[in-house]
């Protein structure tokens, strides 16, 4: 898949490490955060500056005191890998099938997947979505875009793409949320599971995580679970 044109190339991402107020006050949810490997520790700076405390899940017992689970950007099989080495996989899969909201970004939307183009790694099945890893080319490929988002206001929402998967085909029941200009989708949900193709983690804007925790605030609402 080539590239669309109207993209830029990968500049250096100026998101902010310093404490500092958050944005307001975030639901009273506890976001887990897949802390086995990749940008993990960047999902977490994002969900604090909206004011949660998220929680590292690298063992089933983590996974069973958090609302919802981010799977951070890293190296998909790698992370396959080390989700069964840690007894993960059944646990996460029976909690999202419960009804827990997770979100994919780069290898986690691979993880999601319900099958893959390639033949590794063995993906978790928890959105009808067939995925082609590393579509988008290598590191050197890697590249910026401004992506309209309705469901998450006017103003466009910086997108970085990193040796990012794309969607080769998705179910009925799956939305398109944000889309390049050339069509092709590179944010999507079903249900309480959300997937971006790209890394909102790696930029100031920090819209994609309040959705998700807007998400798993109703969810919570609707199940009374905790």
């Amino acid at each position: 898949m080539a590239i669309h044109r109207g993209a830029t190339p990968l500049a250096p991402v100026a998101w902010n490490r310093d404490s500092q107020a958050p944005e307001r006050a975030a639901p009273d949810v506890r976001i887990g955060v897949l802390s086995l490997q990749g940008d993990f520790l960047e999902h977490e700076i994002s969900l604090r500056r909206l004011g949660a405390d998220p929680v590292e899940v690298r063992l089933p017992r983590d996974l069973d005191t958090v609302d919802a689970l981010i799977i951070p950007g890293g190296e998909s099989t790698t992370m396959a890998h080390l989700l069964d080495l840690h007894a993960l996989r059944e646990p996460l899969q029976r909690r999202a099938r419960q009804g827990m909201p997770v979100w994919g970004t780069c290898a986690g939307m691979i993880l999601l997947a319900q099958a893959l183009t390639d033949e590794r790694p063995l993906p978790l099945g928890l959105m009808d979505i067939i995925v082609d890893r590393n579509a988008y080319g290598r590191q050197l490929q890697s590249f910026e875009s401004e992506l309209t988002v309705p469901a998450l206001g006017d103003e466009p929402i910086p997108a970085v793409f990193i040796r990012a998967p794309a969607l080769v085909s998705m179910g009925q029941g799956v939305e398109t949320l944000a889309a390049l200009p050339d069509g092709s989708a590179v944010a999507v949900q079903q249900g309480n599971v959300l997937a971006t193709s790209f890394h909102p983690e790696l930029t100031t804007d920090v819209r994609f995580h309040r959705y998700f925790l807007e998400m798993a605030a109703l969810a919570l609402e609707r199940t009374g679970a905790r």
